[in-house]
């Protein structure tokens, strides 16, 4: 089910939690997920974040105030 990224955006605003696959999404994108996330209380887990640069990944934590979990555990 592929959900628009729009959409994904309203869900967190509106305290919806979702897993998110970071190779899926612009980084700006997640970016806004992650303020939206925190503006709500949403809880946002990213996966595959080896996709994202680690400035950018700073950024989204900094924007999600402690809503974004990522996953570091991967291979």
């Amino acid at each position: 089910m592929a959900i628009h990224i729009s959409d994904l955006k309203i869900i967190a605003l509106n305290g919806g939690g979702m897993m998110l696959d970071a190779r899926k999404h612009h980084v700006s994108d997640l970016k806004i997920i992650a303020l939206n996330a925190a503006s709500s209380g949403a809880k946002i887990y990213l996966h595959n974040i080896k996709a994202i640069h680690v400035s950018d990944i700073k950024i989204i934590a900094l924007n999600s105030k402690g809503c974004v979990i990522f996953d570091l555990l991967e291979n």
